[in-house]
C-alpha cells in the first residue's frame, strides 16, 4: 500500500540545482522534500577519486562571473584553482595534426580541487536526515481536487503545495506522467529542449604525468576526423592527478570506441598517450535519469531559457529549476543554481499561488 504524506514542497531531482532549492527552502522554515531517482547525488556532477583529487565525469569549469558558484563553493569550503592554459593548440584533420600557436580553445577558468561532484555532496550532508531521498524516481504528477499537487513514486504519494522540477524538462515529460494538466504549449517546449550534455559521451585518459606540458602542449586540441571533436587539460592542481579529457558525440560509442580515443589521442600527442593508466568513458545518453529517448535528435539549444519556463505551471504550483531552464548561464553549474534560486525565491513569495498563468490549465 502507497504510504502518503504531506510537504510544503517537493523538489525533484538532487542535482546541483534541486539541492540547491532544498536548501534554501528548508533555511526559510519550510517543509520540504528532495526526490531522487539515482542512488546517489549530484546529477551531471559527477567526480570519480584520483588521489590525489578526483576526475569529473561531467560538470568541470566555472568561469569568471559567474558568482554563484564561486560563492557556493567558498561557503562550502570546496578549494578551487585555475584551469591549465599555457601552451599550444593541436588540430587534426585528414591531412595530419598541425600545431598552433598559443591556446586557442581554452578561456581562463577554474575547477574544484576534489572534484565537481563535491558541491554537491557537501550541500546534501549539511540538510537534515530524511530531506533527500535517494532511490526515489517520481513518476506522476497530477493537481489535488483540494489544491495543492500529488507527487507519486513507487511507494508515496506526496501531498504538495509546491514541486519544483530540477531535472531537464525533455526527462521530465519522458518519465513523469502529467496527464493532460500541462498547456500544449509547455509540453511541446518541454519535449523539444535538448538536455545540456545528453547526447555527449566524455572521455577522461589518466597519465603518471603531464608529459604534453613538457613539450610547451596546453592539453588542447579541436579534431575534425574524431572520435573525439576537442580535447582539453584535466590535470589537478600542480599537474596531479595527470589527466585529458574530450567529448565524443554519444553515438559513436560501441564496439572499437576505446581503441578509437586511444588512437587518436596518440596521433596528437604523442606514444605515451596510446597506453593510459585508466579510461573513463561516461555517456550521458545512457543515463536514464539524465537522457530520454532519442536524447540525440534534441538541438535547438536556443530553447535554453525560454521564457515559458520563467513562468510557474499549474495554477503556480510547479516551478522549473535545471540549468536548461535558466535565462543565463544556461548549460553552467551557475545557470543550475539560477534557476534554482529563481524557483525557491518563486515558492516563497507570499503570492505564488495566486498566480494563474499561460502555461497552466
Amino acid at each position: 500500500m502507497l504510504q502518503h504524506h504531506g510537504h510544503d514542497v517537493v523538489v525533484v531531482g538532487a542535482g546541483i540545482a534541486g539541492l540547491t532549492a532544498t536548501a534554501a527552502l528548508v533555511a526559510a522554515g519550510r517543509d520540504t522534500v528532495c526526490l531522487e531517482a539515482r542512488e546517489r547525488v549530484g546529477g551531471r556532477l559527477l567526480s570519480t577519486p584520483a588521489p590525489p583529487g578526483a576526475l569529473d565525469l561531467g560538470a568541470t569549469w566555472f568561469w569568471d562571473g559567474e558568482r554563484r558558484v564561486a560563492k557556493l563553493a567558498a561557503r562550502l569550503g570546496i578549494d578551487t584553482f585555475k584551469q591549465h592554459l599555457a601552451g599550444d593548440t593541436l588540430v587534426q584533420s585528414a591531412t595530419g595534426v598541425r600545431r598552433l600557436h598559443g591556446n586557442l580553445l581554452d578561456a581562463p577558468a577554474r575547477r574544484f580541487a576534489p572534484g565537481a561532484h563535491a558541491l554537491a555532496r557537501v550541500l546534501a550532508a549539511g540538510l537534515p536526515a530524511d530531506v533527500v531521498r535517494l532511490d526515489a524516481p517520481v513518476t506522476a504528477i497530477h493537481r489535488r481536487a483540494m489544491g495543492g499537487l500529488d507527487v507519486r513514486t513507487p511507494n508515496w504519494v506526496l501531498h504538495a503545495e509546491h514541486v519544483i522540477l530540477a531535472v531537464p524538462p525533455a526527462l521530465a515529460l519522458a518519465r513523469i506522467d502529467f496527464g493532460p494538466e500541462l498547456s500544449p504549449e509547455l509540453v511541446r517546449l518541454a519535449r523539444t529542449t535538448p538536455v545540456w550534455m545528453g547526447a555527449v559521451a566524455k572521455v577522461v585518459a589518466r597519465y603518471p604525468a603531464a608529459f604534453w606540458r613538457e613539450v610547451g602542449l596546453a592539453g588542447a586540441a579541436a579534431s575534425r576526423t574524431g572520435p573525439l571533436q576537442e580535447v582539453h587539460d584535466m590535470s589537478g592542481p600542480d599537474g596531479r592527478p595527470a589527466a585529458l579529457f574530450g567529448f565524443a558525440e554519444a553515438q559513436a560509442v560501441g564496439p572499437g570506441f576505446e581503441q578509437a580515443v586511444t588512437a587518436q589521442l596518440a596521433q596528437l600527442f604523442g606514444p605515451a598517450a596510446a597506453e593510459p593508466e585508466t579510461l573513463h568513458i561516461q555517456d550521458w545518453s545512457g543515463e536514464r535519469w539524465t537522457a530520454p529517448p532519442a536524447v540525440h535528435r534534441l538541438a535547438d539549444y536556443s530553447l535554453f531559457g525560454h521564457p515559458l519556463y520563467q513562468r510557474s505551471a499549474l495554477n503556480g504550483r510547479l516551478h522549473w529549476a535545471s540549468t536548461e531552464t535558466a535565462d543565463q548561464y544556461s548549460g553552467h553549474i551557475e545557470g543550475a543554481l539560477a534557476a534554482a534560486e529563481r524557483a525557491a525565491r518563486t515558492v516563497l513569495s507570499p503570492t505564488t499561488t495566486d498566480k494563474a498563468n499561460s502555461c497552466s490549465r
